[in-house]
């Protein structure tokens, strides 16, 4: 692919982006234009759209840890719930397709691509190593739903608004000295 090419996909894919999240309608735009020059079909279409969720799925989840490090159950739900509202129209789109899907190549591929979310959900947050595959998959789909119960009733979570750094006190020294003065 010329950088061109990757360039103008990039473009196009943006706009579909866009367009979704003012559509909410789980239907992917192919009308958007430069869609037909860009994207084969509508699964490669939904290919890109899966690859912008689960990465940035990843990038949020990666940052609710660095401020969550402790309850991780909450950090991956929260950063599910987060992206899902950045991303509304992309998820509206990948719950549609993996529950219609066009033809048997996009049901097999929305069916590994919901079994790779749940696999990344649960091992992000501790409950499955990588090495139980089935256990992992079970674990995540929990995830996803209570992550979904979360997303229902609560907007966006910042990692700054939900875990605030503990206020920085002086030394033992300072305070007694503070104390002292008063």
């Amino acid at each position: 692919m010329t950088w061109k090419a990757y360039h103008n996909r990039g473009e196009t894919l943006r706009a579909v982006i866009n367009t979704s999240s003012v559509r909410r309608d789980g239907v992917l735009p192919m009308d958007v234009a430069g869609v037909a020059e860009t994207f084969r079909d509508e699964l490669d279409l939904l290919a890109a759209l899966t690859l912008k969720w689960h990465t940035r799925l990843s990038g949020n989840i990666e940052q609710m840890l660095a401020h969550q490090p402790v309850d991780l159950d909450e950090a991956v739900t929260v950063a599910w719930s987060n992206t899902a509202h950045e991303l509304a129209g992309v998820r509206m789109i990948i719950d549609n397709y993996r529950a219609h899907p066009l033809d048997d190549a996009m049901a097999r591929a929305m069916a590994t691509a919901a079994d790779k979310e749940h696999y990344l959900l649960a091992v992000m947050a501790g409950r499955s190593s990588l090495l139980s595959e089935e256990a992992a998959l079970r674990i995540g789909a929990d995830l996803e739903e209570r992550a979904r119960l979360l997303h229902r009733g609560i907007p966006v979570i910042t990692p700054d608004a939900a875990y605030e750094e503990p206020e920085v006190r002086g030394s033992l020294l300072e305070r007694l000295r503070a104390v002292l003065a008063a």
